[in-house]
């Protein structure tokens, strides 16, 4: 039987790490920073805020979350 995972804190490291990454994009759009450099730390920020709410979506036991 697969071990359920436990729920996030707040404080998590995963969670830090996805808002450090909102941090940056933001500071790249506000600086005007080529749009090749936004678009790639948006993307980097969207996958680290998607990748804490597939594993607390798991841990709470809802949805149909896949691992990749």
């Amino acid at each position: 039987m697969p071990k359920i995972p436990e729920i996030l804190p707040p404080d998590h490291p995963a969670y830090t790490e996805a808002v450090e990454a909102m941090r940056r994009y933001h500071e790249a759009q506000d600086t005007g920073a080529p749009a090749v450099e936004v678009e790639r730390l948006r993307l980097i920020a969207e996958g680290l805020f998607q990748s804490v709410t597939d594993y607390q979506m798991k841990a709470f036991g809802i949805g149909d979350v896949t691992n990749h």
